[in-house]
């Protein structure tokens, strides 16, 4: 027989939001500075939207940090998902970044670094400070300050170089930048159908930064 006894509502599970394509080097948008979020932008319910549809497609593509120019959107904003060397867990997004400026004489470390819009191809020793401070606004236009040190650092500045309009094959030398642009043009396809198979099986559960699903700047989103 049937139960009557009053249940708490099943939480419901937000919809996927759309994967959007990651461009590439040498690309137009990829080179170049992005306009800085405005009023128009913090708060609504379409930087929303952005922001989740860019965490799905960080995901999809495996990375750990995403740039809003990298979905081709001309707009100053990443959103992250990093472990710090210290195996701690840290994910966000920031809108109009600036990495404070280091102090002569702080310390550099040479790790790996790739990148998504780049695919396939990484290069085993660039010098990034072990130390950054980045201060932004989350997407109510709230200031934030994000301080990280070793691999999250790197991750932070590289995200916050796509929005100058910089990759890191910038900061090679030529023959780095060579063998980089080799390795992609011999394993980019292989990422690609990588990519389309890792789409097909995401299971959107809502990102897990920012504010609650009832907040207004949701409003775009579709009833479950």
């Amino acid at each position: 027989m049937p139960d009557r006894r009053e249940r708490p509502p099943v939480p419901s599970v937000p919809p996927v939001p759309p994967v959007l394509r990651i461009t590439e080097i040498g690309e137009p948008i990829l080179h170049g500075p992005c306009r800085p979020a405005g009023e128009q932008d913090f708060g609504s319910p379409e930087l929303a939207q952005l922001i989740d549809s860019m965490f799905a497609s960080m995901y999809v593509a495996d990375g750990c940090g995403l740039a809003a120019n990298q979905v081709d959107v001309d707009l100053r904003l990443f959103v992250y998902d990093c472990t710090d060397d210290d195996g701690v867990r840290h994910t966000g997004h920031l809108l109009n970044p600036v990495v404070e400026a280091q102090t002569t004489g702080r310390p550099l470390i040479e790790d790996t670094e790739g990148c998504l819009s780049v695919p396939g191809a990484s290069t085993p020793a660039l010098a990034r400070p072990a130390r950054a401070v980045v201060r932004g606004f989350d997407r109510h236009g709230t200031p934030r300050t994000i301080e990280a040190t070793g691999y999250f650092a790197r991750c932070l500045q590289h995200e916050t170089d796509h929005l100058d309009g910089q990759l890191y094959v910038d900061r090679l030398s030529r023959r780095d930048r060579k063998d980089v642009l080799r390795q992609t043009a011999d394993r980019r396809e292989k990422v690609f159908a990588q990519r389309t198979a890792a789409a097909d099986r995401l299971k959107w559960r809502g990102t897990v930064d920012g504010c609650d699903t009832s907040c207004r700047c949701r409003g775009l989103e579709a009833a479950p």
